[in-house]
């Protein structure tokens, strides 16, 4: 595999947004495509990140146009003409009104992956109206599934709908749809809806409630911290242990390490054993430190692992081992991922640099 990255030599114009737009634009750039992002003059909206510190704008050049002047609006289409991928992540109908919509597109280039991240899809009742990812994920199933018993649904910050739902929904989408494009010279409109992406992430919690093994409510499941062997505790030092010894052998490991011996652990699966069993190890955990009992399970299956803060996670032997996270510009962040042929992706920048249309427009037409 080249250092460039699988994607390397595929062109993309991004329309600037936020969220799922530029995260799905971040893993193109990060697998060696070649993304040009249009921002209106001045740069992004006030009250967001600016693309020197923003690790979502890294690996990638702007080009600054008005999408609301005509000439700006035909150097952008000049852009799109030579590109392999459109990403636009507006409200339905706003890049037709301002004549990019795929259409216009398709009808100056044929072969073009025309990409739409939005909320609610580009059609349906909610498609016109505005949301965020806890709205998305709130009439998926996804929202009241998670949190605890007594502390009602609680948002897994964006994760869900911006991101897994979104963004790396139309990322998967785009290059699924660009070998079709490029062996027939057809392109298509990949419609990537926030909601749908939210519902095809639930797929396992449905696969288990059909299956019997999903009963309760929320918080009193097996993987939604109700079984007393997939969940957090609190260490003594204030910090917390992840636990998720579902299988025998581990749970096996894992008791022999809390050093228990109670008979009313021969019936984890019985969940009237639970609510117990998570007192008692409440307790036993609750006596040392989170460095304790890394230090107890740190060589076995147990599948106990400390709960890090963002400051702490780059840190990690295995993560820092692995470069699960990279230092560019002085800002910690992410590394790209996956990997192939196990080699870590060339490091990004995380400054866009800024380039003239025209500039790109000759490049381009040289390739």
């Amino acid at each position: 595999m080249p250092d460039t990255g699988p994607l390397d030599g595929i062109k993309v114009v991004e329309l600037a947004s936020i969220g799922p737009g530029p995260f799905a634009a971040m893993m193109l750039a990060d697998h060696g495509a070649d993304v040009i992002r249009i921002e209106k003059p001045g740069g992004r909206d006030v009250g967001t990140s600016r693309s020197d510190s923003d690790p979502m704008l890294r690996g990638r050049r702007k080009v600054e146009l008005d999408l609301k002047d005509p000439g700006d609006v035909s150097k952008a289409m000049a852009l799109i003409e030579q590109a392999d991928v459109l990403i636009e992540g507006f409200r339905p109908g706003v890049t037709e009104r301002l004549g990019l919509g795929p259409e216009d597109c398709h009808s100056r280039n044929p072969p073009l992956v025309y990409g739409r991240i939005t909320g609610w899809g580009q059609d349906g009742p909610l498609a016109p109206r505005a949301g965020h990812d806890i709205n998305y994920i709130a009439i998926t199933g996804a929202l009241d599934a998670i949190g605890t018993q007594g502390s009602g649904p609680v948002p897994p910050m964006n994760l869900v709908g911006d991101f897994g739902g979104g963004g790396m929904l139309i990322a998967y989408g785009i290059c699924a749809a660009l070998l079709p494009a490029k062996l027939s010279g057809k392109g298509t409109v990949v419609d990537a809806a926030m909601v749908e992406g939210t519902a095809l992430l639930m797929t396992m919690p449905f696969s288990l409630k059909a299956q019997g093994l999903w009963p309760s409510t929320r918080g009193d499941n097996l993987l939604d911290g109700g079984a007393p062997f997939y969940g957090t505790y609190q260490t003594s030092d204030g910090k917390w242990v992840a636990l998720g010894a579902i299988e025998e052998p581990f749970w096996n490991q894992l008791i022999e390490g809390l050093g228990l011996s109670d008979p009313i652990l021969n019936n984890r699966m019985d969940r009237n054993t639970w609510p117990q069993i998570k007192a008692m190890f409440a307790d036993t955990i609750g006596n040392h430190s989170q460095q304790h009992w890394q230090e107890v399970f740190g060589g076995t299956d147990a599948c106990v692992a400390p709960v890090l803060s963002m400051e702490d996670a780059p840190q990690d032997p295995h993560n820092a081992k692995r470069g699960v996270f990279s230092e560019i510009g002085g800002i910690v962040q992410p590394a790209p991922a996956p990997r192939y042929d196990g080699q870590v992706a060339p490091t990004p920048e995380t400054d866009m640099r800024a380039v003239d249309c025209q500039k790109i427009l000759a490049e381009w037409s040289q390739q």
